[in-house]
């Protein structure tokens, strides 16, 4: 597929898609959104595809909403009396930041520059989260009369209600230290060098670990909240059955016996 506003492109296990808009510091557009959508779609359809790497080009990951869409929404409201543009570009974010969520891959980000609005939703959603230490993380909507609409859920799954309200209603900056600190960011970066080092381990420790199982364990931890104890424990019994009656979890158990590396450890 060609691409506009990102560089996409599949490594391995891996499928690395950089915010690709240095001039506007990778501020997500709404074509940024939906060519989001469609990378995020075709990992889906790929069961190759075991991590997704997500990074901003040029130094920055993303400053947030292009405000020229918000602009350009303006203009269509005044324009036509079909649905509410800036409904639908808010919504546009939204469905594609939930893809990003519930994706089966193991979504790793590499934070660094602005990471702001949008850009702090995605830190948000990543299993995996790198950050330089000088990134500058914050929500800047409130101060621009806005609402981090569909970002704040995220957000408050990500560190507890208190830090949320904290960090949207005061739009606090801060930087890698204080985001590892809050549980945003997992792994703090002091160099570039310590950066690529880190998404590399990463990276090996994904292809360790089993395909299947990692995709029932992702979806299992995101019902956690959302059904009844008893129920979520049934389920899971199921998976786990399923799982070690199956080939994976044969080959992972002879592999074990055996002293060597499971066949997709290699």
């Amino acid at each position: 597929m060609r691409y506009e506003t990102l560089a996409v492109q599949q490594r391995d296990i891996t499928l690395f898609i950089t915010l690709n808009r240095p001039q506007a510091r990778n501020a997500m557009s709404l074509k940024m959104v939906e060519e989001l959508n469609q990378a995020f779609q075709f990992a889906n359809q790929n069961p190759d595809i075991r991590a997704i790497v997500l990074r901003g080009a040029e130094g920055h990951f993303c400053a947030g909403g292009d405000i020229k869409d918000m602009a350009g929404a303006r203009a269509q409201s005044s324009n036509t009396g079909d649905e509410d543009p800036f409904f639908a570009l808010n919504r546009a974010f939204g469905h594609m930041i939930t893809q990003a969520n519930h994706a089966s891959q193991v979504v790793i980000t590499v934070l660094e520059g602005a990471v702001l609005g949008g850009g702090f939703g995605l830190a948000c959603v990543s299993d995996v989260a790198i950050t330089a230490a000088g990134a500058q993380f914050g929500l800047p909507e409130t101060g621009l009369g806005v609402v981090p609409a569909q970002i704040a859920p995220f957000v408050v799954t990500r560190v507890g209600l208190t830090q949320a309200r904290r960090l949207a209603l005061l739009g606090e900056r801060f930087d890698g230290h204080e985001a590892v600190r809050l549980g945003i960011a997992h792994y703090l970066c002091e160099s570039p060098e310590a950066i690529e080092a880190t998404l590399d381990d990463v990276l090996n420790k994904v292809k360790r670990a089993a395909p299947d199982a990692n995709r029932v364990t992702k979806a299992l931890l995101h019902q956690v909240g959302t059904i009844e104890m008893e129920q979520l424990l049934d389920q899971a019994a199921h998976h786990f059955a399923a799982a070690v009656q199956s080939e994976e979890g044969a080959e992972g158990t002879m592999a074990f016996v055996q002293k060597r590396l499971p066949h997709w450890a290699q």
